[in-house]
């Protein structure tokens, strides 16, 4: 039976460090999903999410193990419908570990077959966020050495 993991996040924007976490995933399973989600605490995006879809794709276009999909459901849900039995969270520091544990638990709860995986962000993208890329981005700064794509 293939390994499927979920990366889910709302990915605005895809960063290196996201990249990271997909490639070195692909070390522990057959595939992975880059599950791009709304997220309802966030009111609106900056990047449209068909533009990071098709940014994402581009930086995998050499592999069939990697897809990308849009979804507005709960991630343990998608899960289900996806065969995934791994869901796949980046930690950069213990204030990420105490937000994805909640979550992990949740999911866990409403998916009995869902195992969380969290990955230690390598340390040259530890300090890179989504947040702090558009605050950049919007103020016409330079971060293309954050992200796997030219804007």
């Amino acid at each position: 039976m293939k390994k499927i993991a979920i990366f889910p996040g709302s990915f605005d924007p895809y960063t290196m460090g996201h990249h990271d976490i997909v490639l070195r995933s692909l070390e522990l399973f057959d595939e992975v999903i880059i599950g791009i989600g709304y997220n309802s605490t966030k009111k609106n995006r900056y990047f449209e999410i068909d533009v990071m879809v098709e940014k994402i794709q581009s930086v995998y276009l050499n592999t069939d193990r990697v897809k990308v999909v849009v979804y507005n459901e709960l991630t343990s849900t998608l899960a289900k419908k996806l065969e995934a039995k791994f869901l796949i969270r980046g930690l950069r520091n213990t204030t990420d570990f105490e937000y994805e544990n909640t979550i992990s638990q949740m999911n866990r709860y409403l998916n009995e077959e869902l195992e969380t995986v969290f990955l230690i962000t390598s340390p040259p993208f530890a300090a890179i966020s989504s947040t702090v890329i558009r605050e950049v981005h919007r103020y016409g700064g330079d971060v293309s050495e954050f992200l796997p794509y030219k804007i």
